[in-house]
């Protein structure tokens, strides 16, 4: 028998008590033993739970039990989770954990601590929810040499983008609607403003380039800002709009790496990815695109990868699995600046002919879009690559020109 405790009991913790409860049978035969839960920390009381007997309020209940080999930790936020899961692994106790915000800030110390102590940190559900990603890039790509990922990651964001796509919902009327059905909290500004995925993508960043990338290292912008009228300038341009995690090896083996809303063409795998679903991408140098698509938060969903987490640590108690990166001073961080993009570019002027004809001088070549319904001082156009720092100086000078830029959105080579 392998003792568990688990620590929170809130949607995600719920769900882990709840599988490991109705699935016993099932884990026993994949794992020849019983995992049972022998502790819940958490501050609220849940009398009327079958598992009522084994909630404790003391964090010392499950760091002074010798017989606890495995903790899951599914409180959310930095702390007390850090210092939680620090010291459960400092004395040699395996942890499993769903949280992203916590693999993104200390995944390198975590790891290094776990390394030292010969047991194991793992974290599927940080990223994706139900959906396998970590471990397959730690095992089955690992012949690889991962070249790019980008993906999905924030099903709230793409579940409102798919609102304004499909049914032509304004953002604000998009977000209430998501609000409204649980799919984004009630400060949605992790979510809308990208803080979430980026968050996930430097965690497969991480792993991909076995060096820590930390959040503030990565530039970051959510979609609060897109409008119908870019959502129809998509569509015209041959493609939908989606929230894109990306991060690629470049030239000296820097990562360029961002979150940004980009124009993603119909034939990308990732441009049919709806609602609250999230799709990652990962290519390979051996097996080319690879795409792992699945529901990317929920209840069980997400306890499904946690528990998969958990039976894996019952299964290497004694040895330890090779899930590792290094620390890092972000040095290896390409400028955002530097990054290189073609970009779509939407602006309000008084001359039309005159905002093109200045848009050809400081772009060189740009392909104009055209719809038919645009008011007469709108004008739309996509230009060619170069840096983005390049291309934010051109358009302050459009600015200083009298042409408004309205929308600036990159365009997405997926």
């Amino acid at each position: 028998m392998v003792s568990v405790a688990i620590m929170g009991h809130g949607v995600v913790g719920s769900g882990v008590a709840e599988i490991l409860t109705t699935h016993k049978n099932k884990l026993f035969a994949s794992l020849g033993e019983e995992l049972y839960i022998k502790y819940i920390l958490d501050l609220r009381d849940f009398p009327d739970s079958p598992l009522c007997d084994r909630f404790t309020k003391s964090f010392d209940d499950i760091i002074n039990d010798i017989d606890v080999g495995i903790v899951v930790e599914v409180m959310g936020g930095l702390h007390p989770a850090y210092d939680y899961v620090k010291a459960c692994l400092s004395c040699g106790k395996s942890v499993v954990t769903s949280n992203k915000e916590l693999v993104a800030a200390y995944g390198a110390e975590l790891l290094a601590i776990a390394k030292e102590n010969n047991t194991n940190f793992l974290f599927e559900a940080s990223v994706g929810g139900g959906i396998p990603i970590i471990r397959p890039m730690n095992q089955c790509l690992v012949a690889n040499n991962v070249d790019e990922i980008a993906g999905i990651l924030n099903g709230t964001t793409n579940f409102i983008l798919t609102k304004m796509i499909t049914e032509g919902m304004t953002f604000e009327d998009a977000l209430a609607l998501a609000q409204k059905l649980g799919y984004a909290e009630r400060n949605p500004e992790a979510d809308v403003e990208g803080y979430d995925a980026c968050r996930k993508i430097c965690i497969l960043a991480s792993l991909a380039f076995s060096k820590h990338i930390y959040p503030d290292a990565v530039y970051t912008k959510g979609i609060s800002d897109i409008t119908l009228e870019d959502v129809k300038y998509a569509e015209i341009w041959g493609g939908v709009i989606k929230l894109i995690g990306k991060v690629k090896l470049v030239e000296n083996n820097m990562c360029d790496i961002l979150v940004a809303p980009m124009f993603i063409p119909n034939t990308s795998q990732l441009a049919n990815i709806d609602d609250v679903f999230n799709g990652i991408m990962v290519r390979g140098d051996c097996t080319g695109d690879v795409v792992f698509y699945g529901k990317g938060a929920g209840k069980l969903p997400t306890a499904s990868a946690v528990v998969a987490d958990i039976v894996d640590c019952a299964k290497h108690l004694k040895n330890r699995k090779h899930l590792f990166w290094a620390d890092s001073d972000n040095s290896s961080v390409l400028d955002y600046k530097k990054s290189v993009t073609a970009m779509y570019i939407r602006a309000i002027t008084d001359d039309r002919d005159f905002a093109y004809n200045k848009a050809r001088e400081l772009f060189s070549d740009i392909h104009i879009l055209t719809n038919p319904d645009a008011p007469e001082s709108e004008v739309a156009f996509v230009t060619e690559e170069e840096t983005f720092g390049s291309i934010c100086e051109k358009i302050e000078k459009l600015n200083s020109l009298g042409i408004s830029v309205k929308s600036a959105i990159r365009i997405g080579d997926l």
